[in-house]
């Protein structure tokens, strides 16, 4: 279905080539009403802004040209502020029927326009059947007949997308000629057309060579390159309108041999609620500088959005790719200071923090620990095995042993005190895994009984052990406090203010790092003597950097060195980064929330913690009256219970009347390290583990993984093909 202009007097279609392009009513009240007015339309004043967001276009002529950015030679959009000022000023503003009309007009002359032509065919008194397939055939490819026959195309695409389905075969690198059965994309559309239920497709492919193929392979790459687009774009255009968002990444993934950055987007749309939703992959090569670049382009040319609007930044890294991604940080964090660095409320601090650490008895660790999850995931029967273990090691501790149970039930590899149990739980895996290492009583697959083996191969080695317990002890003395930051807003609050005594104490462990080091080698080699594991300096190491003859390293000053110093180091650094001032001093702002204020007897000042946000507040100067008004509306609650997050306070009523407070809170929302339970883009974050997980790397594909991801979302296939034709004209 074509898009009509509205604008009185403007007889512009979509449909038609070369054609303007067509910019959406803004869903802000405000501006929409100015968009209105501006149009002079009276049958459109008693419209919502999202009837006419959804329903009502204007086309480019009635902008001016600086109020219309070219981001790519594809993709035209109108800046933020952009009003329609260009109208005929003889048009009649009092019909109140003159849209209603037009569109009826534009209808009816394009339905009339092929009734002529059909007409005209069975009107021609000597026309044979060669003569009537030639006309037939160059009706079929008429510009209507053709765009049905695109719809139809991406049609088959988008089901292909949503159940990810390869639209080649699986094999790799099987010839076409080798094979009996069609594309799973062909096979599709074969279906279609021998159902008869789609006349275009039959039509067209009428008229093809016996041999000819459907749709080239690089035709469809180009078509499912529209579709992600097309989807992203509906997605951007609800950030935009928000304003505000947060940058967050996930680990590095590899798609056909290729590394790729998963982005995703944090922001609140126009009903105030939160969203957190993939925008697509972005390819990870090169250094630090070309990563930076090249990903702030890609946000704010390709995906048109203003960075000057990010509020925050989160990364999830590990291993040898985690130093790039925090220099990224750091790079878009210096060009953007309000783009604060924080963790993730998706992941545990402490898990954080380790996975950062690029020593390689620490990425041994984390790897076993992931290597462990899969494999009872894989396996639950294997619990049992492992609960059985337990209750060999601890038959004289019940409360601990099922208190182990317990943790194991749950996804402890991931947890808050992940080391503390791990280590707890070191003796029985490594009893768990050697029974099933031997499956004597052939209950395990070989799959299974080969990753156990790996595990305990691990496992069983000093450097695991010393660096578990080093893991272990350092990270304690932030256990408290990245729980508290998965808590309830009074426990981040008290949170940001406690760091100073968390850094003390790491300090004080770094000044005095021979005596800590001395405890804690001790309590490794107690734990390797209980299982039989010689105490020694890593073999790679040796093999590396041969020591002089008649030198000997020992193992104790080796660990010290090599890695008691450097974790701690680590996570003081660390923690300076992701609690900047920026950040504590945002996050004392939590106290805008009745609930935070009320606990702390409505004594709050943040005045003095907003001054980075400033340019945010519609009215700067009113803030400090505003705020007292804002503390008076909840002191005078009585009992009544307050509202006690960021996301329930902004879906109140009365938040309106305090613009100040309600853009301040929107910029809080934003921020990823606060957790909030009513996600609404949480789906899209399981979608994406769904499709890591269930998709082999050599059969993953970005713009494949964009449209399973996305399976909810709405697919405008009228936009898909009009993009398509406005890229590739031919």
């Amino acid at each position: 279905m074509a898009n009509f202009c509205v604008a009185p007097n403007c007889i512009i279609k979509s449909n038609e080539f070369p054609s303007p392009p067509f910019f959406r009513f803004p869903r802000d009240p405000e501006r929409c009403k100015q968009w209105v007015e501006n149009c002079k339309c009276q049958d459109l004043a008693d419209k919502t802004p999202d009837q006419l967001n959804r329903h009502y276009r204007l086309c480019a002529k009635h902008f001016e040209p600086s109020m219309i950015c070219q981001t790519n030679p594809y993709q035209t959009r109108l800046k933020d502020n952009g009003i329609p000022t260009i109208f005929d000023s003889s048009t009649n503003c009092n019909d109140t029927h003159s849209l209603q009309r037009k569109r009826i007009k534009l209808i009816k002359d394009e339905e009339s326009q092929i009734k002529e032509r059909k007409k005209d065919l069975v009107d021609q008194p000597n026309m044979n059947k060669e003569d009537l397939e030639t006309n037939t055939q160059h009706l079929t490819f008429d510009e209507k007949d053709h765009r049905e026959y695109l719809k139809a195309l991406f049609e088959v695409l988008v089901v292909l997308g949503k159940q990810n389905i390869p639209l080649t075969r699986h094999a790799e690198g099987l010839q076409a000629d080798k094979c009996l059965s069609p594309s799973n994309f062909n096979a599709l559309l074969e279906y279609r057309m021998n159902a008869g239920s789609d006349k275009a497709l039959r039509k067209r492919f009428d008229t093809l060579n016996l041999n000819a193929e459907y749709c080239t392979p690089t035709q469809q790459r180009q078509m499912m390159e529209i579709c992600e687009r097309c989807i992203r774009e509906e997605l951007l255009q609800d950030v935009r309108e928000g304003c505000f968002f947060s940058l967050l990444t996930e680990d590095v993934v590899e798609i056909s041999g290729e590394c790729h950055l998963p982005v995703f987007l944090r922001f609140l749309d126009q009903a105030n609620s939160l969203h957190e939703e993939f925008v697509g992959f972005f390819p990870f090569e090169g250094d630090e500088q070309t990563l930076t670049e090249g990903l702030l382009t890609e946000i704010t040319q390709t995906w048109g959005l203003n960075m000057d609007f990010c509020r925050g930044q989160a990364h999830s890294s590990s291993g040898v790719h985690s130093s790039k991604i925090k220099a990224m940080a750091t790079r878009i964090t210096e060009k953007y200071p309000t783009a604060v660095h924080t963790p993730k409320s998706t992941c545990a601090l402490n898990i954080s923090l380790a996975s950062g650490v690029v020593l390689t008895g620490v990425q041994i660790v984390m790897s076993t620990f992931k290597k462990i999850e899969s494999l009872f995931n894989e396996s639950p029967s294997l619990l049992s095995e492992l609960e059985s273990a337990i209750t060999i090691f601890y038959h004289d501790n019940e409360v601990k042993a099922n208190d182990l149970k317990a943790a194991c039930r749950t996804n402890w590899t991931g947890k808050h005190d992940t080391f503390e149990v791990a280590v707890d739980l070191l003796e029985s895996l490594l009893l768990c895994m050697d029974s099933v290492q031997d499956n004597e009583d052939l209950r395990w697959s070989d799959q299974v009984t080969q990753n156990a083996l790996e595990i305990t191969e691990a496992l069983a080695d000093f450097e695991f052990v010393v660096t578990l317990l080093v893991l272990k002890n350092t990270l304690s003395f932030t256990r408290a406090f990245g729980k508290n930051l998965q808590g309830s807003l009074m426990d981040v609050y008290f949170a940001a203010n406690s760091l100073t005594a968390v850094l003390h104490s790491l300090n004080e462990v770094s000044d005095n790092i021979d005596v800590y080091h001395e405890f804690w080698f001790e309590e490794a080699v107690n734990l390797a003597n209980a299982l039989d594991i010689p105490v020694k300096v890593p073999r790679l190491f040796l093999r590396m950097y041969r020591p002089e003859n008649g030198t000997e390293i020992q193992p104790e000053s080796y660990f010290k060195d090599n890695l008691t110093a450097p974790v701690v180091s680590h996570v003081i650094k660390e923690l300076n980064e992701l609690f900047s001032e920026n950040h504590l001093n945002a996050l004392r702002c939590l106290t805008l929330v009745p609930a935070v204020m009320g606990q702390l007897k409505f004594n709050t000042s943040e005045e003095n913690n907003v001054e980075m946000y400033r340019k945010d507040l519609p009215n700067a100067d009113t803030f400090p009256a505003e705020l007292h008004c804002w503390r008076v509306k909840w002191k005078h609650r009585g009992k009544v219970s307050l509202p006690s997050t960021v996301h329930e306070t902004l879906q109140l009523a009365d938040v309106k009347f305090f613009p100040n407070v309600l853009a301040f809170l929107r910029v809080l929302c934003n921020l990823p390290i606060l957790s909030c339970e009513d996600l609404i883009g949480n789906a899209s974050r399981k979608r994406f583990q769904m499709y890591l997980e269930n998709t082999p790397d050599k059969h993953r594909s970005k713009s494949l993984a964009f449209l399973n991801i996305h399976n909810n979302a709405q697919h405008d296939l009228d936009f898909m093909v009009d993009s398509y034709i406005r890229k590739y004209p031919d």
